[in-house]
């Protein structure tokens, strides 16, 4: 299958989730910036909260689409020790790339965030969302991250990974979600139409209208409590 976009992606990736629909126990947890319009659709089709949870790709110098690691919020750190090895990357490499994606990191949450607070993952279960899944490496980041928060159970979703990679990330997180799981794999773009870069301005506008459309939600929730 190919997308159409990140949207018609989303949809489809909903309609593998529904048993999670109109639950007050998920939270729908967004990697940006493609991630967010997949869990944007994700959440608005299931009736679930979304918030966002930031990950920094590890690229190799001079071919950074190739991931040697990644870095989720609260300092976590993954590296893949083969690629590592293989590759001859000293720890002074590592870490001076370490330190920009930090940096990085650190920048696009305050862009990301603004004055939503963050949602309380205890004790719930998070779906962890991106666009399409290559090694895992960051998503392992990620579960490594939301773990730290204690749910009650993570599930990764995505339109699109790699069988392999499917296979590996079952024994890090409670379920595996996707769309298509394709055993050969040539990149996350050659599943979509349009794969153009998601804008900082369209991750707001998203998230916006998502906290917008669940504080309305809840408004109505509470009038029809009110009622009976």
């Amino acid at each position: 299958m190919i997308f159409q976009n990140r949207a018609e992606a989303g949809q489809q990736l909903a309609s593998h989730l529904e048993k999670y629909a109109n639950r007050d126990d998920v939270i729908v947890l967004a990697v940006p910036r493609g991630g967010v319009p997949i869990a944007f659709e994700v959440a608005r089709a299931l009736n679930l909260p979304l918030d966002i949870f930031v990950l920094r790709k590890l690229g190799v110098p001079g071919h950074e689409e190739f991931a040697f690691g990644a870095i989720g919020s609260g300092g976590v750190r993954v590296l893949d020790g083969q690629v590592v090895q293989s590759l001859g990357l000293s720890n002074m490499v590592i870490d001076l790339i370490t330190r920009a994606e930090r940096a990085e990191l650190a920048r696009r949450e305050q862009i990301y965030r603004g004055r939503r607070p963050p949602l309380n993952v205890r004790g719930k279960i998070v779906i962890l969302v991106d666009d399409g899944i290559a090694t895992g490496a960051s998503l392992t980041a990620g579960v490594h991250a939301v773990r730290q928060m204690q749910p009650a159970a993570i599930v990764i979703a995505a339109p699109v990974a790699p069988r392999s990679t499917v296979k590996r990330l079952r024994h890090e997180v409670d379920d595996v979600v996707c769309v298509e799981t394709p055993e050969r794999f040539y990149g996350v773009g050659r599943f979509y139409h349009d794969f153009s870069q998601v804008s900082d301005e369209e991750v707001n506008a998203l998230l916006d209208s998502a906290y917008r459309q669940r504080g309305e939600q809840q408004y109505h929730d509470v009038e029809a409590k009110a009622r009976r």
